[in-house]
């Protein structure tokens, strides 16, 4: 296999720049750049020389870690330079000149730790997602899964599934003998197992601390959607008019409160048919939003709110006379907005992941909710060889979480959002 290299910080120019080097060339090629024998996992200063032309190229920190022990698997050298441009280019040309090296491609160092066992694919996923994290909820979610959070749960789950195969197939091969341990014994420990994984299925998914908490809009033409919208997300998002039925489509605008991702969404008024055409179109994407909506700001009267469970009723143009029950706000005036932000974190806060803790993702909840059908069917089956080819099954998906088996299709667009140097 070919050894690769990449500049795994950010851009030049910056104070310090990390070359990356892993596989069979990187001790060789440590060598030659610095013509010293390092000690493992020390930092060393050395200047770096083009082996080639013998002509300088900078001063810096040469560390090497023999593999196995290391992010990769394999043997890693790191160079720690000057962050400017012609450094590193200088640099990177020089390596790129190396027989036995190449440019790494996108997510490679992360993928050959992977396949050199030393993360599994989920901590893959959530070192993807700390990758890309923007806020403090995301980042302590990604951190928990890329430290093992899921690898640990699912590693306990398959030791107990495997427990109780045990039991059965001893069940089915020694059902003669004394002390061979009641057949029926699994049921007990297949309904505690399925009952925790259940649990962790229950909880808010992960997608909702990416996408955020959707927060929509809705109500009569000309009660304030608009301008309510606009005093929220803090700037004229959407075009705030006396006629009804200004707003026509669905209007989106990602915002962060207090740390919590939110998607505003502004609708068109709610009414009968309203003559035309587009008008109509746009009541109709108003319904489909409220549908997929988490939390609803509904301006309209509280006897024709769509769904009272998840909304908050709003007394818009509270500044004016004559408004319906809810909470008084006011976009002209700012009355009850800081009330009405509050109102909206506290509910999107039920709505999202605890804090720190494990938050199963889209793929994750697929392969999870298979496991539970397996243990299902496993609790119900009468026949003990049915019984133990569920227990089978279902240890076969566990392994699909932590990528183990049945994830190649998937592996090439994972590593392939990652930056070059990861």
């Amino acid at each position: 296999m070919d050894s690769i290299f990449a500049l795994s910080s950010g851009l030049p120019p910056a104070g310090i720049a990390v070359v990356r080097i892993s596989g069979a060339g990187a001790g060789p090629a440590l060598s030659s750049l610095t013509n010293k024998r390092l000690k493992p996992r020390t930092a060393t200063l050395c200047h770096f020389f083009d082996p080639a032309t013998a002509m300088p190229l900078d001063q810096g920190l040469a560390l090497w870690f023999p593999g196995p022990a290391t992010v990769t698997g394999e043997d890693l050298a790191e160079l720690h330079v000057h962050g400017g441009r012609a450094v590193v280019a200088a640099v990177l040309a020089t390596l790129g000149r190396m027989e036995g090296l190449r440019p790494a491609t996108a997510g490679e160092f992360t993928r050959r730790a992977f396949e050199n066992g030393r993360i599994d694919l989920a901590e893959a996923e959530g070192l993807a997602d700390l990758l890309a994290a923007e806020t403090e909820g995301q980042r302590q979610s990604a951190l928990a899964l890329a430290e093992g959070a899921l690898g640990r749960r699912v590693e306990d789950w398959q030791r107990r599934l495997l427990g109780l195969a045990a039991q059965t197939e001893a069940a089915l091969d020694f059902s003669d003998e004394d002390d061979v341990p009641d057949a029926a014994l699994h049921c007990d420990g297949l309904a505690a197992l399925c009952a925790e994984i259940n649990a962790l299925l229950a909880e808010p998914p992960a997608e909702r601390l990416k996408d955020g908490v959707n927060i929509v809009l809705a109500g009569p033409p000309n009660s304030g959607k608009s301008s309510l919208f606009n005093a929220i997300v803090g700037r004229d998002a959407a075009i705030v008019s006396a006629i009804a039925g200004t707003t026509r489509d669905r209007i989106e605008a990602p915002i962060v409160i207090d740390g919590i991702p939110l998607v505003l969404i502004d609708t068109a008024g709610l009414r009968g048919s309203a003559g035309d055409e587009i008008e109509d179109i746009g009541i109709a994407r108003a319904g489909k939003a409220l549908a997929s909506a988490d939390i609803i700001l509904w301006l309209g009267a509280a006897d024709v709110c769509p769904d009272p469970a998840r909304a908050i009723l709003i007394a818009a143009k509270a500044d004016l006379d004559g408004q319906s029950a809810g909470l008084a706000v006011s976009a002209k005036t700012g009355l009850g907005l800081d009330q009405l932000r509050a109102e909206m974190i506290a509910r999107a806060k039920v709505l999202l992941p605890k804090v720190g803790a494990l938050a199963l993702n889209q793929r994750h909840r697929t392969i999870v909710a298979h496991v539970v059908e397996e243990l299902s069917d496993a609790q119900r089956a009468q026949d003990l060889l049915i019984v133990a080819e569920h227990m089978r099954q279902a240890r076969r998906h566990l392994d699909a979480l932590t990528g183990r088996a049945g994830v190649e299709d998937m592996l090439d667009a994972l590593f392939g959002a990652f930056c070059i140097g990861k």
